[in-house]
């Protein structure tokens, strides 16, 4: 009986010993596109240490207006082909577009200390690029968590920016957990998407994923090579990208490899860091345009936050349409931005 006992103690330990090895040193794959450089191509070498991917379209015109810079969701996503081809005929109003990719996702390196990855560093990275750039002022087209970015930036240099088109904020950081609760007025007849992104994480996390985001989180080490966790997270994307529109059926396209796991876990895990400077909007009149999806997975009162705060906001919601505007309506987006920079935001004439 006691053998027994002590067989079954060794198997245990044997078992447990196996299941610690497989989730600490075998790497996981996954069946994700790769991530496909794009042709022309460029890259900053920054002061902050960063290298960064980017691409520019120049202006149609001979004398360019301010240029647009053009900030990814994420933290950690990448600059897609739509996007691109959705702003690039801002090119024949007179201005070049950039579109980079922010440190640690795309073509712009991964960082050897994962503990870099903060807002603060996103920051200190687009002042620097806004300064490469060399113009008076700038516009700034954001998404998602690059309206984050955005609204970060203006609090500090709000005399570099000439206009903002935000779609699809995200919460002000930090964020204030209480706007969550905020209904919307019924009169926008907002809806919630089919799919949440909690169903997304519950799908795609497994324990050796749940692992490396607890090492990060408590170590600020790698447990895993960033080729494991950046096709981890092209995965975990395709079932966050279900909640980004109206319908699940509309997701018609595999999400592309190249956004960086390491840069968004880390970046989010800095957001309690970020200091409450947001009383600084009050006195911002930059003016600026707010687009939101009517299935928008973001909260109501994060958007409530951005018309309170900036004096000079309009907001523009798009019908049957979710977080994921240019490809819920790629038109209508255009249509709105190009409508709204053409006549540089001027809010007694802005009417969409």
């Amino acid at each position: 009986m006691q053998m027994n006992f002590r067989r079954l103690v060794k198997l245990g330990s044997l078992i447990g010993l196996l299941g610690m090895t497989w989730l600490f040193f075998i790497p996981r794959s996954y069946d994700v596109q790769t991530f496909e450089e794009r042709f022309r191509t460029r890259y900053w070498e920054l002061s902050t240490g960063s290298r960064i991917g980017y691409f520019k379209i120049e202006s149609s015109l001979g004398n360019t207006k301010s240029p647009i810079i053009f900030l990814h969701g994420g933290p950690g996503g990448m600059i897609k082909d739509e996007n691109i081809e959705a702003l690039r005929p801002l090119t024949e109003l007179g201005h070049d577009l950039y579109f980079y990719d922010q440190i640690g996702s795309g073509h712009s390196a991964r960082l050897n200390d994962i503990s870099e990855y903060t807002v603060e560093r996103h920051n200190a990275d687009l002042h620097e690029i806004i300064e490469k750039i060399s113009s008076e002022k700038v516009i700034i087209i954001g998404h998602s968590w690059g309206c984050l970015l955005a609204i970060n930036y203006i609090q500090e240099h709000p005399e570099s920016v000439e206009m903002l088109i935000l779609g699809s904020p995200g919460p002000i950081l930090p964020i204030n957990n209480k706007l969550k609760y905020e209904i919307p007025p019924d009169s926008l007849n907002l809806i919630a998407p089919e799919w949440t992104n909690e169903e997304g994480n519950k799908k795609a996390y497994n324990l050796r994923t749940k692992l490396i985001l607890k090492w990060a989180y408590m170590f600020n080490k790698k447990l895993a090579s960033d080729k494991e966790v950046d096709d981890f997270f092209t995965y975990l994307n395709e079932e966050l990208s279900k909640s980004t529109f109206c319908k699940i059926n509309q997701v018609v396209k595999k999400h592309r490899g190249g956004g960086g796991y390491y840069a968004h876990i880390m970046t989010v895990k800095s957001f309690n860091d970020v200091k409450d400077k947001r009383d600084r909007l009050r006195n911002i009149d930059i003016p600026v345009l707010i687009l939101r999806g009517q299935c928008d997975n973001q909260r109501w009162g994060y958007t409530q936050e951005y018309l309170d705060l900036l004096q000079n906001s309009n907001l523009v919601v798009i019908n049957n349409t979710g977080h994921d505007i240019v490809n819920g309506n790629k038109d209508r987006y255009y249509e709105l931005i190009n409508d709204f920079i053409a006549i540089k935001g001027d809010k007694n004439g802005y009417n969409p």
